[in-house]
């Protein structure tokens, strides 16, 4: 598996969980995107962290 496969998986894993927690307090559209975009950034961490554990970076 690629360094860039898992930094986009991460990305896209991070974004849709962070995008996801607004629902549970009623959030408005501005949290949507606020928390989805933390949860992408976050993602994109783990998943460099990850690439560079396994060897693949």
């Amino acid at each position: 598996m690629s360094s860039k496969s898992l930094i986009w998986g991460g990305m896209f894993v991070g974004s849709t969980i962070g995008g996801s927690l607004p629902y549970f307090w009623n959030g408005d559209f501005f949290s949507y995107t606020i928390w989805s975009a933390i949860g992408g950034f976050v993602g994109i961490y783990i998943g460099f962290k990850l690439a560079k554990m396994t060897g693949v970076l």
